[in-house]
């Protein structure tokens, strides 16, 4: 940090370094950034045991924390990086990334203006992300790979709950940065809660924050930065049962949904079911929900429909209230309403859902069909579990996270979300071009000729 002047703060410095990283990496081919990855895989790996036991120490304290009431249960559930099959997954996502498409220098337009005057429009890194996140350790890795495969400088921030893990991870990228030519500082970590806040204010060195967490620190975010902010602050995710759901696809489709990965942000938190369901298949799934441990939180008429020889706990079916449809449970907890049509489970949903991922169960194509064009959500499925709204399961390798947004990128952002394009124009007139050379009577006139091409010709 030699390089880092007496009337410079740390944070300030760190952001200058981090925009001088990116810089000096846009002359490097993309096979760097391939080989790059690869070498950090390979350190995560040959590190693995000294990263485990720095996350089983993470764990130990957040149980405590748990215990005291000072943190969720689900919270803890995400810090777990030896939960089976949660490291591979890690890994190979970062192996999947490299061997991902290039996405920058890809044109998508281009045109002739002129005879000898070429425009193309050409994807390009976005530049210096910040993004900060809780409890999930991968995600330190997740997003190095994409910020490198990308072309883009990285700082990270995990939450304090996962320091430990994140320190270790941060020493395997660093360790493989080091070995490729891509600049050392290309992805940099920070610890405190200050040195964030000190970033959100240097809009001239980053480029766009990502904010992964909860409802809280995402507004907190949005609420405290001019630079642009990319992400979602709940997951109220949704699954209507059509009046003509296949029974074995609803009990699927609703069990996976929220059983699988109940703390995601891609689980399901309300059930809506049709009317004419409620003495039939409603108490097909409401039986498999609660054999898998559900608690059902629900209005009247689903509660009253529930017969008492379904097998039930004490409090395994509670009444809601209006803030059970506006609550991302984390948990297996399931908020259950009755619908009288597809149209007001759309409306119901448009109106209470975070716009993540919905789906609808139905044997109708047109009724799946219009769900999936009347929700206003990043993901509208019909017949799939709300689980799949997951980078690694849609082939990006992995995921940064899920914008619910509506500006440059929606659903998991992949490579596809940290590129932009810049406009690169080629004169190959003897003379060059000017624009004063066009306009009215007796100038020359624009040719606005389509140029066949996927990349940039020079």
């Amino acid at each position: 940090m030699s390089s880092i002047s007496d009337s410079e703060s740390y944070v300030e410095a760190l952001a200058r370094i981090a925009k001088a990283a990116f810089e000096a990496s846009q002359l490097l081919p993309s096979s760097i950034r391939e080989t790059a990855l690869k070498t950090i895989a390979d350190e995560l790996d040959k590190n693995r045991n000294s990263i485990l036991s720095a996350n089983r120490e993470d764990i130990k304290d957040a149980q405590r924390d748990v215990d005291a009431g000072r943190m969720s249960k689900p919270m803890l559930n995400r810090l777990d990086l030896g939960k089976l099959g949660k490291w591979e997954q890690m890994v190979k996502g970062v192996t999947d990334v490299a061997n991902l498409p290039d996405p920058t220098g890809i044109v998508s337009y281009a045109s002739e203006l002129d005879d000898n005057l070429e425009l193309y429009r050409v994807s390009c890194p976005i530049g210096v992300l910040l993004v900060i996140f809780e409890a999930r350790p991968e995600v330190v890795v997740n997003i190095a790979a994409l910020a490198i495969k990308s072309g883009n400088a990285a700082i990270l921030k995990g939450g304090k709950e996962s320091n430990r893990t994140t320190v270790e991870l941060a020493k395997a990228i660093s360790e493989g940065l080091k070995q490729s030519s891509l600049p050392a500082t290309y992805i940099q970590t920070v610890q405190t809660r200050a040195e964030v806040s000190a970033l959100l204010a240097l809009d001239q060195f980053i480029d766009l924050v990502i904010p992964r967490g909860s409802n809280e620190l995402v507004r907190n975010i949005q609420n405290h930065t001019r630079i642009p902010v990319m992400g979602h602050a709940d997951g109220l995710c949704h699954v209507y049962l059509h009046q003509d759901a296949d029974p074995e696809k609803a009990v699927r489709v609703v069990v996976d949904s929220k059983t699988d990965y109940p703390s995601a942000c891609n689980a399901v938190e309300t059930l809506l079911v049709h009317r004419s369901l409620l003495h039939t298949l409603w108490i097909e799934v409401a039986r498999s929900l609660l054999n898998a441990g559900v608690q059902l939180i629900c209005d009247e008429e689903t509660l009253s429909a529930i017969p008492q020889s379904v097998a039930r706990t004490p409090n395994s079916i509670v009444s809601s209230d209006e803030r059970s449809y506006r609550t991302e449970h984390l948990d297996l907890k399931l908020s259950v309403k009755t619908v009288d049509s597809l149209d007001a489970a759309i409306h119901h949903i448009n109106t209470h859902s975070s716009h993540h991922t919905d789906t609808i169960v139905t044997e109708s194509e047109a009724d799946g069909s219009k769900f999936c064009r009347g929700v206003d959500s990043a993901g509208t499925f019909v017949n799939a579990s709300t689980r799949f709204a997951d980078g690694f399961r849609y082939g990006f390798g992995t995921e940064v996270g899920i914008s619910t947004g509506k500006i440059h990128a929606r659903g998991p952002v992949g490579l596809e979300g940290l590129v932009i394009y810049k406009y690169v124009m080629r004169s190959k007139d003897k003379k060059g071009h000017v624009v004063g050379e066009f306009g009215g009577e007796g100038k020359k006139r624009y040719k606005h000729a389509p140029i066949s091409t996927s990349g940039v010709p020079f």
